[in-house]
């Protein structure tokens, strides 16, 4: 048998909805997917974006609310059809150890980081095409945890776990993978940093620690979420990537001393 290699994942024809995609990660992620040929919506809490291409769909949706995902799934199918990827980025970050974090506090994190995951699966997958990928947004939190991120921590580490069993239930309908990012430069990466003591020294401690010798920018991941969502990927099932620049493949010194 004769396997083509198409260097160049094409999205053309495909319908995809990528979650809290107005910025960071999720923004990078949808412009990717359209600059690639795919048809895609989009939501968040809140209006739509000014600077949002005109040929982006927005929904308005609370992805922890279950309600608000199945008034979502109806919209999407009646007017565009059956969803072939879904990107389930949307999520939120609380800077907490767990003795400090409140009731209100697990509600909204968990609400939106781990719920609305399950949310959105539950309700799309019956819908999905047959071949069609599911993309998790995790991150190497849910497998070393970050100083005073508890919920965080917890909640990215429950994406990992939904995302193998989707894989396992699903998967002669469905792909299901996720992506864990390392240190990405985001509003939610600046806000870990200036936990610590010396926000400025904390950064270079962590760049000394990539292998790459940088921090990861949003188009590191919207590059793998292209070619998961494409069928080059079409083996690729039941997978957590890290894409952390090396960094935790590295041992606890700082090889920035060496």
């Amino acid at each position: 048998m004769v396997v083509e290699y198409n260097p160049a994942p094409t999205l053309t024809g495909k319908l995809a909805l990528v979650t809290g995609g107005s910025r960071g990660i999720g923004r990078s992620i949808v412009d990717s997917f359209v600059a690639h040929g795919a048809t895609v919506i989009t939501c968040g809490r809140s209006d739509r974006p000014a600077d949002l291409q005109a040929s982006v769909h927005w929904e308005q949706c609370d992805v922890a609310n279950a309600s608000a995902v199945t008034a979502m799934q109806q919209s999407i199918s009646g007017q565009h059809g059956a969803v072939s990827v879904l990107v389930n980025n949307a999520g939120m970050q609380i800077e907490k150890t767990i003795t400090e974090t409140s009731d209100t506090d697990w509600d909204n994190l968990m609400g939106v980081n781990a719920r609305g995951v399950f949310n959105c699966c539950r309700e799309f997958i019956p819908s999905m095409k047959t071949g069609g990928s599911i993309i998790n947004i995790g991150s190497i939190s849910g497998r070393v945890a970050d100083p005073e991120l508890a919920l965080y921590n917890a909640s990215k580490a429950f994406v990992h776990g939904l995302t193998r069993s989707i894989a396992v239930d699903h998967g002669k309908q469905v792909r299901c993978n996720a992506i864990l990012p390392g240190w990405i430069m985001t509003e939610m990466a600046d806000a870990a940093f200036e936990l610590a003591a010396n926000p400025q020294r904390a950064k270079q401690d962590a760049i000394a620690r990539h292998p790459v010798g940088r921090f990861g920018q949003p188009d590191d991941i919207a590059s793998m979420a292209l070619w998961l969502a494409s069928d080059s990927a079409a083996f690729a099932n039941g997978q957590c990537f890290t894409l952390d620049g090396g960094m935790t493949s590295a041992s606890p010194l700082n090889p920035g001393l060496f």
